[in-house]
């Protein structure tokens, strides 16, 4: 199973790279996979994914207290409400399928929302 892992973790590091690019793909879920697999795998690889000077601070803050950055909570709810109005404009829903994809991002933009927005420090010595 740790080969299924580390292959997985590295297509989630790619998908995540990936995601950071493209608007419209969530690049950070991605990457949070990847160090999930990572860590079943390749304690290594995991090490180097959470110690990355850009990827790695988000993944530790996430793993630390679910923290989601404040620019990235507003990248997200704003990726959703655009790629709603694409939906919309593109497919022309029926009013019931567009309240149901409504409620889907709406459901998704409340977790994100949620959580805090950086991860708490411990103050204790």
């Amino acid at each position: 199973m740790r080969i299924v892992y580390f292959c997985l973790g590295w297509v989630m590091v790619a998908l995540g790279v990936i995601g950071l690019v493209l608007p419209l793909m969530p690049g950070a879920v991605f990457l949070i996979v990847a160090a999930w697999c990572f860590a079943r795998s390749s304690p290594r690889f995991e090490a180097w994914l959470l110690g990355h000077p850009t990827l790695g601070k988000p993944l530790r803050d996430w793993r630390a207290a679910g923290a989601i950055p404040r620019p990235a909570k507003i990248m997200a709810c704003a990726g959703m409400t655009f790629g709603f109005a694409v939906f919309c404009y593109t497919f022309a829903p029926s009013v019931p399928l567009a309240l149901a994809v409504a409620a889907g991002f709406l459901a998704c933009a409340a977790y994100v929302v949620s959580r805090p927005a950086v991860a708490r420090q411990d103050t204790s010595i």
